[in-house]
């Protein structure tokens, strides 16, 4: 991921902010009470990566394979190709047959609707991936919808007009990246808006951007995309403050988390979701299974952006 990348993170102060208040007035609101019923799923982008074979992938791998290879490595994936091209249904179909019933794809909204039209005049091109996106069946976790940089609170009334024309139990989550968005009680109603319809503000945490960091809640689940610098020891001290965070929004009563991470070219990413399963297993008390890499390197083997 591109946005808020930057190479020199020296002076980035990584902390993560304290949690919005309406945090706190969603997770109050949460009637799941039982510590069981916790939904964790960590992934990365995508399962093309040929620089995975030998270390996520055995070797000999075929690209063919590689879907079913990264099912048995992940409970998850942030599926970034269907942004560029909605596959026809027997291929979705194939999908989700090469992945376990609890395995969970959460589709990116297709840049038809969210940078081509702008979210206006968009409802056949967005019937018609919902309607796709029901050949998931069990595996669909919630749809990503990610609004272009440009796209600014001026046009808040086409977003809320957008946004309340969906199904209701379409769960979506959506990712604002224009500044105007962060830190002004203007958008408020935005806010206020996705917390009435269910729809999750992502938390995006990119070294570049800390304001799309804002540690809001707006619906009861979580689902947060974690830029990393190539294996930097940052990286995994702000996975340690994740967890530290999701734990205590377990305990206020979350019970489902998407948390998916983002490196350039994706080289690293599954050593970071590692670190982030063990991390979550031992903080939040949960078993989820953690990924075998065929050749791991220790951290300091990497290259860090110093």
């Amino acid at each position: 991921m591109e946005f808020g990348r930057i190479q020199h993170i020296e002076k980035i102060n990584f902390s993560l902010p304290g949690d919005a208040v309406m945090t706190g007035q969603v997770l109050a609101q949460d009637t799941g009470t039982d510590p069981g019923s916790l939904r964790c799923y960590v992934g990365g982008t995508g399962w093309g990566q040929p620089n995975w074979i030998g270390k996520v992938y055995p070797r000999g791998t075929k690209p063919k394979d590689f879907l079913q290879q990264y099912g048995r490595q992940f409970n998850s994936i942030e599926l970034n190709a269907l942004w560029y091209n909605l596959q026809p249904k027997p291929v979705i179909e194939k999908w989700a047959s090469l992945v376990e019933p609890s395995f969970r794809f959460c589709p990116k909204v297709s840049n038809t609707i969210s940078h081509e039209l702008q979210l206006v005049n968009a409802d056949h091109d967005t019937q018609l991936f919902i309607d796709h996106m029901q050949c998931f069946g069990g595996t669909l976790g919630p749809s990503f919808l990610q609004l272009a940089e440009t796209f600014a609170p001026t046009r808040a009334a086409t977003l809320e007009d957008y946004l309340r024309r969906l199904p209701r139990n379409f769960r979506l989550a959506v990712e604002l990246r224009h500044e105007g968005w962060f830190g002004t009680a203007a958008v408020r109603a935005t806010w206020e808006l996705f917390r009435e319809l269910g729809v999750c503000a992502v938390i995006t945490d990119t070294p570049g951007r800390r304001d799309v960091l804002h540690m809001r809640l707006t619906a009861p689940f979580a689902f947060i995309r974690f830029v990393a610098n190539q294996l930097h020891p940052t990286d995994f001290q702000r996975i340690d403050e994740w967890a530290d965070r999701l734990s205590a929004w377990v305990g206020k009563g979350l019970r489902e988390i998407y948390f998916f991470v983002h490196d350039h070219d994706e080289l690293y990413s599954p050593e970071l979701c590692l670190y982030a399963v063990e991390r979550f297993n031992a903080v939040l008390g949960i078993s989820l299974k953690p990924p075998h890499l065929f050749s791991e390197e220790p951290p300091s083997a990497h290259p860090t952006l110093f």
